[in-house]
């Protein structure tokens, strides 16, 4: 599949060059979530598709804009699927805030050089029974705390990813105030969001 992705990412670059369009074309390339394990893994990540882990919600985003973002450059900076409009729009001139309120950040000024955006946290709400997990549940990440709260089984994992990517340090029993603030932070953002809420199956 790697290599399919390659080739056809080759040969939409190859069209472009020969229509002379390469220079004046932005190229964003993402994922909209980790990799399905059961066609691979995502060492040293955690788990993958339908998780809260980091192998489930971390994924690559490349960024061509010709004579805007230096060549060669990378980011540490997290950043989340909500900002790829209002980065667009910025890019196209229609203003770094879109007409209607929106969740995510332009990420231009990351793409120009800056090292870090004006957010406190990123969040994920995810109430389901997924095939892959079967834990609904939600995330919150700010600085390098991330938070995982599970509804079903009940459980709280904190973990250090700056010093743990692959969450294997549970570290919620040792830093109760970080669990408390990080808890605190996610209510705030999902009183604000007002998403519709999970409940009980009445069959």
């Amino acid at each position: 599949m790697i290599e399919n992705v390659d080739t056809n990412i080759g040969r939409l670059l190859a069209e472009l060059e020969m229509m002379n369009l390469s220079d004046n074309t932005i190229i964003i390339f993402y994922s909209d979530n980790g990799g399905e394990q059961k066609a691979t893994n995502n060492k040293p990540l955690r788990e993958g598709k339908g998780f809260l882990y980091e192998g489930g919600i971390r994924v690559p985003l490349i960024i061509k804009w010709p004579g805007k973002i230096a060549e060669n450059t990378t980011c540490d900076t997290p950043v989340i699927s909500d900002d790829i409009y209002p980065t667009i729009m910025e890019m196209v001139g229609k203003g770094a805030k879109p007409a209607k309120d929106i969740d995510g950040l332009s990420l231009v000024p990351l793409l120009l050089g800056e090292k870090s955006l004006k957010r406190e946290q990123l969040c994920w709400y995810y109430p389901h029974y997924s095939p892959q997990a079967k834990m609904p549940g939600h995330a919150i990440r700010k600085g390098d705390f991330k938070l995982i709260e599970y509804y079903d089984p009940e459980k709280i994992e904190l973990y250090n990813l700056k010093y743990d990517i692959n969450e294997s340090q549970n570290l919620a029993d040792s830093h109760p105030e970080k669990v408390h603030e990080l808890e605190y932070e996610f209510d705030r953002w999902l009183k604000k969001m007002n998403p519709v809420m999970h409940s009980l199956n009445p069959n």
